[in-house]
């Protein structure tokens, strides 16, 4: 059966600008008639008929409410746009690393993600749709930027209103279509594959499921991983249970993809994993706790009794112990880099071995030419995101498979081995206060605020005391990014530098489907002073944080929605 696209007239929608990693909004939102055919449309035209033609192109995303809607309409749209193929995870399910994997190893056009990461989920909230370039990473402010445009000014889309796809992809399979008189092609994948065969390829599983299952000589390493709900239970069942023998009852939970993810926000931080952190910290049996966010990008490590590692020092800790991993062993290391906010820790370790350093503006997307000139081997973010060359996204399964390798070769314990670093390096004392869902007009006048009060030619050498603590300000500017390989420059988020290292920033984060998120880090070093209570220690330069951005006066809040 031949079957007919067809141009439908559609209007624009305001305000369908991506952000730092695509379109969010509630889902109720993209349920209205034409919002979804109109953004994925203007993703087509975007790229080009050109590049569209004749392309193939990844499909998938963490499984929340509406994918499987959007997983239709971007079928129907990608026949009448002439794309070729679509390759689609099984129910929709492809975590946003195993998209990136896929793009690369396959080598086509590049990938739709339907996802919100860390956001919950359901028909009370949110949904997402990013787009994936041809290296496998987000799309460059370019791309978005191009996509911007179209949707302000759309007039139309193409789609293919016969095509059945009901429980299209239910089942494995391929299935072949004539639309417009041109083959148009829907292969259904299983979504771990591909991506389990690359992380037995990084990693020496042999030594990883030793390690979990005990030997004749050392007992069990007990782990508790915590899928929360999202896409990554798919990977923690293929992985953790079933090439490294971990326990399906006691050392994974949650493993089960929901729509909703339960009625709990997939986020993993200490306040949204805390039923995680409660069970590790109360079952002395537990030497190491992991969750990871909605689309598996993001990942929290603790260790026994609850003992947490900051994204920070995670990163640090990788960087130090590369050598351990097979896929460093084999490639080298090239470089290694952090998003501004995040805390200084890992420079050290850079400088320490001779490796080139990168400090870039947050959103992943900017590792990417980094790692494509061979410059950039490890990266990561404050927001728990880590992650290598492997691909081009942040990868939570990586994390914590780099940190087990890690635990096995040094043959010691989560906190024994940060407390080793800490004495090696210093310690960059860090945390970042949330403050979800702000009225968008309140923040950007708190944002306005202090950038004028930054500006003033009296505030750098100005000195702020709390809790009987000084501090100076040496620097203080919205921080810009020239990118080294493409000249590119970005321009985000406020810092407050003082004399003793310590910093403040100050962001208006877009990752957010409603109002506006303000984040404030703090991030304090200490040379010899590394195990003392972090919130302590921070405790003076929080307070002088809040005073210089009269965060309650513009917003109401006495208090963050989240403490990292």
């Amino acid at each position: 059966m031949s079957l007919t696209s067809v141009v439908v007239p559609t209007t624009p929608f305001e305000g369908q600008k991506p952000g730092t990693s695509g379109l969010r909004k509630k889902v109720k939102v993209f349920m209205e008639k034409h919002y979804t055919e109109n953004f994925v449309q203007c993703i087509f035209d975007a790229l080009g008929e050109d590049k569209v033609k004749g392309s193939t192109l990844i499909v998938g995303g963490d499984g929340r409410y509406f994918s499987k809607q959007a997983i239709n309409i971007i079928i129907r749209l990608a026949s009448a746009n002439g794309v070729a193929k679509l390759i689609i995870g099984q129910l929709g399910i492809l975590s946003t690393p195993a998209v990136s994997n896929l793009i690369r190893q396959l080598n086509v056009l590049g990938g739709i993600v339907l996802t919100a990461s860390h956001n919950p989920g359901g028909i009370r909230h949110d949904f997402g749709i990013k787009y994936n370039i041809e290296n496998g990473g987000p799309a460059p402010d370019h791309v978005t930027d191009a996509i911007y445009e179209h949707t302000k000014n759309i007039k139309e889309y193409r789609t293919t209103p016969k095509l059945e796809t009901d429980r299209l992809i239910d089942v494995l399979g391929t299935y072949t279509f004539n639309v417009d008189g041109k083959d148009f092609v829907v292969e259904v994948i299983d979504p771990s594959i591909e991506y389990v065969a690359l992380m037995r390829d990084i990693f020496d599983f042999h030594k990883l499921r030793a390690l979990i299952r005990g030997t004749d000589t050392k007992p069990p390493f007990n782990v508790l991983i915590d899928s929360m709900n999202g896409v990554t239970g798919v990977y923690v069942r293929r992985i953790f249970v079933e090439e490294l023998g971990a326990s399906p009852d006691s050392n994974v939970r949650r493993i089960v993809p929901l729509d909703n993810f339960g009625e709990i926000h997939p986020d993993p931080n200490l306040t949204y994993a805390k039923d995680l952190v409660d069970k590790v910290k109360d079952n002395c049996e537990y030497h190491l706790g992991a969750a990871f966010d909605g689309d598996g990008d993001r990942n929290m490590i603790i260790g026994k009794h609850a003992f947490f590692v900051t994204p920070s020092d995670s990163l640090a800790v990788l960087a130090n112990n590369l050598e351990c991993i097979p896929y460093f062993q084999k490639n080298g290391v090239h470089g290694f880099a952090r998003s501004m906010p995040t805390a200084a820790a890992v420079d050290r370790v850079a400088e320490k071995l001779g490796k080139e350093m990168f400090e870039v503006p947050t959103g992943w997307k900017y590792f990417g030419n980094l790692m494509d000139a061979g410059r950039l081997s490890l990266c990561g973010e404050e927001s728990f995101g880590t992650g290598s060359d492997h691909i081009r996204e942040k990868d939570g399964i990586w994390a914590v498979l780099a940190w087990l390798s890690i635990i096995e070769h040094k043959n010691m314990s989560v906190e024994d081995i940060l407390k080793e670093h800490w004495h090696t390096y210093g310690r960059n004392y860090f945390t970042r206060y949330d403050y979800e869902e702000c009225d968008t007009d309140a923040a950007n006048l708190m944002m306005h605020h202090v950038e004028q009060l930054i500006g003033c030619s009296s505030f750098v050498g100005k000195t702020y005391t709390s809790s009987g603590k000084s501090y100076t300000v040496r620097k203080a500017d919205n921080f810009s990014y020239v990118d080294p390989i493409d000249n590119s420059v970005a321009k985000k988020s406020v810092r407050v530098l003082f004399e003793d290292g310590s910093r403040l920033i100050y962001r208006l984060s877009g990752t957010g489907s409603s109002g506006a998120t303000i984040r404030i880090y703090i991030d304090s070093y200490e040379k010899d002073n590394v195990l003392s209570e972090a919130q302590d220690t921070l405790k003076p330069l929080v307070e002088i944080g809040l005073e210089i951005s009269q965060i309650k006066k513009f917003t109401g809040r006495d208090a963050p929605t989240v403490i990292t």
